[in-house]
């Protein structure tokens, strides 16, 4: 087997090399994802805005069918750094191979229980019957996707905790260049391909995701993680397993309700009063372009998770703090200097994924709203992120299903319904939300314990530690 990196304790003089180390092929990496929703959303709008609506729509769906893999992640991230924070390289190892096995497992389950289902889901989301045609053959490409999207995730955190980030760098450049060849070439027709529609962005995403999955599994051949003393026997998975679980199922309700939350944001955009598709395709564009100046916040917030998790790992819990608070300044620094010049082109901006007036009216009142909600955003973030890879996910279970369920949605509904009777309530009470999390965030990781969900302290103390 190939020699397993074993990361040592870091500096402190050190720690601002460390995240910057980390960080910038993140921010690439997140960087080639964007470009993945933003080509998409691009081709959709030129073949219409219906489907345009549907990506929207069906986009959210697939956030939704992939909780249980961004679920494992978290464990995988939180166990794996800090077994190797720990300098305990087999179990770190281990630990892997569970995670990538659960997560396939998982994924196949999840495609064999919902593909029957297609139709009663759509009529559960409430899709417009004018997008129900479109819907229904992207809801079955995209389920088709699950297992493989599962297996990739979780290689993906893997191989982060690791601190290898420039393999999934890699991976997500070859998707990058799949999905823009694909959507180009099988839903507008270029490069002598067949003209497909909506239907050839689905199968690009399909194509581009197996393609990077491909290339993840042979760097994780190559360090040694596909050998067979990678994966546990049965009597070390069920000691271990305990410990992915308590953190794996907050993260995955957590993403559960984000998730359906967005969904349910959907719906009552789409069953808006006035200009309801044009306020559902608005937001489309909008979030697209949005996600864009999320880029720096989820590097920083998967950075976060790797230094954290590996602090815990060696026993230095005051250092973990520090080093969050370090990347959550670095992060709003940065977001402020990117998003202010913004302001003044918003419109252009929103003109590049919303050609046709009416969208363009409603992503530029998404924008205005939800840039003046970055600094919030930012926040939350990164002190999710660190929360994760101290394995706390409970905390950020209860602030953001809190913030979501409690306020985001009634007020939206109450604001966009009720009192603006338009598309400007929902983007009012997604800053309001925004607001309370953050600040709720903020609160948790400086005055709770949030140390004592890392791995050592989930066994008990007359345990004999896992290997």
């Amino acid at each position: 087997m190939s020699a397993l990196p074993i990361t040592p304790d870091m500096d402190t003089r050190s720690s601002n090399r460390d995240i910057w180390r980390l960080t910038w092929p993140q921010m690439l990496m997140m960087g080639f994802n964007f470009l993945i929703g933003f080509v998409d959303v691009y081709v959709a709008a030129k073949i219409s805005s219906e489907a345009q609506a549907a990506m929207g729509l069906l986009a959210q769906c697939l956030m939704m069918f992939l909780v249980l893999a961004v679920a494992v992640a978290s464990g995988a991230v939180a166990a794996v750094g800090q077994s190797l924070g720990a300098n305990r390289p087999r179990r770190a190892a281990r630990y892997a191979g569970l995670c990538l096995s659960s997560g396939l497992a998982l994924g196949i389950a999840f495609t064999v229980a919902c593909y029957p289902a297609r139709d009663f889901l759509l009529s559960l989301l409430r899709v417009p019957m004018e997008l129900r045609g479109i819907c229904f053959q992207l809801f079955g490409i995209f389920l088709l996707l699950v297992p493989g999207y599962y297996l990739f995730l979780i290689s993906n955190a893997v191989l982060r905790a690791y601190k290898l980030v420039l393999f999934p760098l890699w991976s997500m450049f070859l998707a990058t260049a799949l999905n823009a060849t694909g959507d180009f070439g099988l839903g507008l027709g270029y490069f002598g391909l067949p003209r497909l529609g909506v239907t050839g962005i689905a199968c690009s995403t399909f194509i581009s995701i197996t393609g990077a999955l491909v290339l993840n599994l042979v760097f994780l051949r190559r360090r040694g993680l596909l050998s067979r003393d990678a994966w546990p026997p049965l009597r070390w998975v069920a000691r271990a397993f305990p410990y992915i679980y308590k953190v794996a199922w907050p993260a995955g309700l957590m993403q559960v309700l984000w998730q359906s939350g967005y969904l349910v944001l959907f719906s009552i955009t789409a069953s808006l009063p006035v200009d309801n598709i044009a306020s559902l395709a608005g937001m489309t564009a909008g979030l697209r372009i949005e996600s864009a100046l999320f880029l720096p916040g989820m590097a920083f917030n998967l950075t976060a998770g790797i230094l954290i998790s590996h602090f815990l790992g060696a026993g230095r819990p005051d250092e973990a703090r520090r080093i969050g608070y370090r990347i959550l300044f670095l992060g709003l620094g940065l977001i402020t200097v990117v998003s202010l010049p913004l302001w003044p082109y918003l419109k252009e901006i929103a003109g590049i994924l919303a050609p046709d007036p009416d969208v363009r009216v409603r992503a530029v009142g998404y924008l205005r709203y939800n840039l003046a909600a970055i600094p919030f955003t930012m926040t939350s973030m990164i002190l999710a992120g660190s929360l994760n890879g101290a394995g706390a996910t409970r905390y950020n279970l209860a602030v953001f299903s809190v913030s979501i369920w409690g306020v985001r949605l009634p007020l939206a509904y109450l604001l966009g319904h009720v009192v603006f009777k338009d598309a400007d309530g929902v983007w009012l009470a997604m800053l309001v939300s925004q607001a309370a999390q953050a600040l709720s965030l903020l609160y948790v990781f400086h005055y709770k314990n949030w140390a004592r969900f890392g791995l050592a302290g989930a066994r008990p103390s007359r345990q004999k530690p896992a290997v």
